[in-house]
């Protein structure tokens, strides 16, 4: 069983910035895909950006590109969600979630394990 431990979320005034944090528990990752997916109040669940642990590459929603950066940290066992230029259509719930896949994926379905969430709120 992956536990996902989430952390860094808040309150934030608009275009003001956040870093999400992501921690999996123990084991290492290497055959994993890493993303981060959100919910608005009365909205799906939508895929924001993903990256694959083992190379390093990403890929992100249309709606959040040049602004928000995925990263993974081998060190520290880590992916962060780093959020610059924060929008109030950014409010939602974060979660963390990963993936026994080879290459990476948008589909919420394909992803094994998922974090609590966090709450972000970009005041307007």
């Amino acid at each position: 069983q992956v536990q996902l431990i989430e952390s860094g979320g808040g309150l934030v005034q608009a275009g003001g910035s956040l870093r999400l944090s992501c921690a999996p528990s123990g084991r290492t990752y290497t055959t994993y895909v890493f993303g981060w997916f959100r919910q608005a109040p009365g909205k799906e669940r939508e895929f924001v950006a993903a990256v694959r642990w083992s190379a390093g590459n990403t890929y992100y929603a249309d709606s959040v590109k040049g602004r928000f950066t995925i990263s993974r940290d081998n060190a520290r066992n880590t992916v962060y969600l780093q959020m610059n230029s924060l929008k109030s259509e950014d409010t939602a719930v974060y979660y963390c979630a990963a993936a026994r896949a080879a290459y990476i994926t948008t589909n919420l379905l394909n992803y094994d394990y998922w974090g609590q969430g966090t709450q972000v709120t970009v005041s307007s």
